[in-house]
């Protein structure tokens, strides 16, 4: 049997109905059937989900797989078992609740091997919920993430050269069942040669449920963001289920890829600055940022003319977070502020700005040696500035 251009993944938990049109959407797919397959994993499911994916690889023109497991927590688990099982030359990953434009696969894999590309995103359209959109001004044949706003989008709804993460060995990260595909995207972007976007035809629907179970829809960030915690998995699923880390430190970011993407050279912003390895993004600086021209500040890695220059930096920092390592927590100005230490941390050929490494008051009162700055010193500097104008005698007639 040929080898399939590509591997259509879907991870489903729970995912009735909207998996019925899932499901017709790639059963409706433009792209020769011999070109492509579908492996889907069921993923503990107890509504008839596995029931339904086994009745569509009996009836489908092309090849499908059912895997069906005891359920694993999250997204990760499904998918990895899935990408384990592809053999496809591309890989897309699409999510039961969601649907497939008729000529996405087809238009996204001529994409790739037109412009030799290792990720294609098609353009995405919200059917019931809000979806990405600074990313899909125009179509770029062959991008990258410093040069384009595909940064803004970190779910995992792409079609990805498997020969790429299999020479990576990157997987989604099991630990988490929310936000877990952002630092595999981030990761892909950064070690892929090229990335394309195909923003003049919708590929994908991104399906808001009429139950509202999307974490994503339905929580604030610092729900989804503390979901990761493992006192929060155990309260949501009991003991059972997989813990996201260690017990939280507040010097651990509780979003994966906020220390990557907030190094990423950006433009305007709406709300504070990003700052890496805190969870700024649960307060919304990291996930609202909006990219307005390439910032042209004194970072020397953003600044090189070499992709790769700049993306060297990154993927120490994507390496750091992949091994869950904790970075180590600098007080500086006699305890007020303090200074996570990430990869590259002060190295002059990096460039990157001692702001990008700021705790937040939340996490800087956990270090040792911090102490609270003064709610504004304006005022005190003002009126010692007064009293140094003023001589006894203007104190004497005052009294």
């Amino acid at each position: 049997m040929p080898q399939p251009d590509v591997s259509v993944v879907i991870g489903a938990c729970e995912a009735m109905p909207n998996l019925v049109e899932c499901l017709a959407s790639a059963g409706a797919q433009t792209i020769d059937p011999e070109r492509f397959e579908v492996i889907a994993v069921d993923d503990g499911s107890t509504d008839g989900t596995g029931e339904c994916l086994e009745e569509f690889a009996a009836r489908a023109p092309m090849r499908v797989t059912v895997i069906r497991q005891a359920n694993s927590g999250g997204p990760s688990g499904p998918r990895n078992v899935g990408l384990a099982k592809a053999s496809g030359r591309y890989v897309f990953f699409l999510d039961a609740d969601d649907r497939l434009g008729p000529q996405a696969l087809q238009r996204m894999v001529a994409m790739g091997d037109e412009n030799g590309t290792d990720a294609v995103l098609g353009k995405v359209e919200g059917v019931n919920r809000t979806a990405p959109k600074s990313m899909w001004g125009k179509t770029l044949g062959r991008t990258d993430v410093f040069s384009s706003n595909v940064k803004f989008t970190l779910s995992a709804q792409k079609l990805f050269r498997r020969a790429l993460l299999d020479r990576h060995g990157m997987r989604f990260d099991e630990s988490l069942f929310t936000d877990e595909d952002a630092l595999f995207i981030m990761e892909a972007y950064l070690r892929a040669n090229g990335v394309s976007v195909l923003a003049d035809h919708p590929c994908y629907h991104l399906v808001g449920r009429d139950d509202g179970k999307h974490v994503i829809k339905s929580g604030s960030r610092t729900v989804r963001f503390d979901s990761a915690r493992p006192d929060e998995a155990a309260r949501r699923h009991g003991p059972g289920r997989r813990a996201a880390r260690p017990p939280h430190d507040p010097a651990v970011p509780h979003h994966p890829a906020a220390a990557v993407r907030a190094e990423v050279p950006q433009g305007r912003r709406r709300g504070p600055p990003a700052q890496a390895g805190t969870g700024r993004a649960a307060d919304g600086g990291l996930l609202d940022t909006r990219c307005g021209p390439p910032a042209q500040g004194p970072r020397a890695a953003a600044a090189a003319p070499d992709p790769r220059q700049r993306a060297d930096p990154l993927l120490d920092v994507v390496e750091f977070v992949k091994a869950k390592k904790q970075a180590g927590a600098i007080p500086e100005k006699r305890g007020t502020r303090v200074c996570l230490v990430h990869p590259r941390f002060r190295s002059k050929a990096a460039g990157v700005p001692d702001d990008i490494h700021l705790a937040e008051p939340r996490e800087a009162r956990a270090v040792h040696g911090h102490r609270e700055a003064a709610a504004s010193s304006f005022l005190r500097r003002a009126l010692r500035k007064v009293r140094r104008m003023l001589t006894p005698n203007d104190f004497r007639a005052a009294a």
